[in-house]
């Protein structure tokens, strides 16, 4: 049995009711939809599956567990109207886990998908080494999510587990709000993740210039395009792909967009070399994207490619372009207040990232000044 997250109906009904699905092999599984103060749970009757029926014995036994899961739904209905389904105890309790997070991520639709999926399957991991792959809400403790977090830092760089445990968090606060939990059991959780962020590689502008300069084999012209684009106006992937004409003043010379990852707008002035990529000329319809880009998966190996062939030795992926342009406004002595308003950051911190990484280029820059005194002090 496990709680589908969705949103609170807008009205208040009570039902339960028998439905069949159909799966891949033709078989069908029973569940029952049930329906209480506005909020909607599935209870699935897992040892009651209908089989195709292509035997006498097969549809005797198909007829038998169809007539046992209508009993249990009657009773659902019977304990609904008493009141004594309890979804907090009776659902949560029995509600495995991963289960649950599969159907949330069914669902799910923010641009953090892949951190989710991540969390959900080192989770998936922690729990078969300790053999809890069925692992249901109730049996879950504050010590079992402790050691989950020391699983997370052995198997982590850098904010490595810190992110996946905040997403592990975003979705066992979801259970909560759903009723599946009682009570929040993460705030009696005394543990948190450790872990400092690793620097990310960046470009500096000359070498953005040089992958400007290098072929960009593959059919898809517009790849390289979003890439340079990112790192001249410091756009997030997700923002970049779904960029449309709209969110762009040729009169202000300004891209103004809502970012997906956190809903906060951000300015970016155009300037010439952003124009080259897009052009100044306005489609008719502004719905329309900017790029046409293929999926995450193609855009990485196809920009992975192009490093290579452009002699750079670093590890670049499309978000890399984000930290080149912050890192490349630090280098140029913008302040981090401005750089931190101009990339839609929620605080600083990033910036100072940034203005560290800039710092240590000059210095590497000026220690290659150095001259050669050894005549002079032999002179002196």
């Amino acid at each position: 049995m496990y709680l589908v997250p969705q949103k609170k109906l807008k009205f208040n009904k009570m039902s339960v009711t028998l439905r069949k699905r159909k799966n891949a092999d033709g078989s069908y599984s029973l569940r029952l939809d049930i329906y209480k103060d506005g909020v909607h749970t599935i209870e699935t009757l897992k040892n009651l599956k209908l089989s195709k029926g292509n035997t006498i014995d097969e549809r005797a036994r198909n007829k038998e567990n169809l007539k046992l899961a209508e009993e249990i739904c009657h009773q659902r209905r019977i304990e609904l109207e008493a009141n004594n389904y309890n979804l907090e105890t009776d659902t949560g309790k029995r509600t495995i886990i991963l289960d649950w997070m599969d159907s949330y991520i069914k669902d799910y639709d923010k641009s953090d998908i892949r951190n989710i999926e991540g969390a959900r399957n080192r989770f998936k991991d922690f729990l078969e080494g300790k053999k809890l792959s069925r692992l249901t809400f109730g049996n879950l403790t504050p010590s079992l999510i402790e050691e989950f977090i020391s699983y997370l830092e052995s198997k982590s760089i850098g904010e490595g587990a810190k992110s996946y445990y905040g997403r592990f968090r975003k979705m066992i606060n979801n259970a909560y709000k759903s009723r599946i939990l009682k009570e929040n059991i993460l705030d009696f959780v005394g543990k948190s993740p450790k872990g400092e962020a690793m620097e990310k590689d960046t470009l500096t502008t000359e070498e953005v210039q040089l992958l400007l300069n290098t072929p960009f084999n593959n059919k898809n012209k517009q790849i390289k395009d979003a890439f340079i684009f990112a790192c001249m106006t410091g756009l997030r992937w997700g923002d970049v792909k779904d960029l449309k004409w709209k969110h762009i003043n040729i009169e202000k010379n300004q891209i103004k967009k809502i970012q997906n990852k956190n809903k906060k707008q951000v300015t970016i002035h155009i300037n010439d070399t952003v124009y080259a990529l897009i052009g100044k000329s306005l489609p008719a319809n502004e719905e329309l994207n900017v790029f046409s880009l293929p999926s995450h998966n193609s855009v990485t190996k196809a920009i992975k490619k192009w490093i290579k062939e452009a002699g750079i030795k670093l590890k670049i992926t499309f978000h890399n372009a984000r930290h080149t342009f912050g890192t490349n406004l630090a280098f140029n002595e913008t302040e981090g207040l401005t750089i931190t308003r101009m990339m839609g950051q929620s605080n600083m911190a990033q910036a100072k990232r940034y203005i560290k990484i800039a710092s240590e280029r000059k210095e590497k820059a000026t220690n290659t000044l150095n001259l050669d005194l050894s005549s002079y002090n032999d002179k002196k």
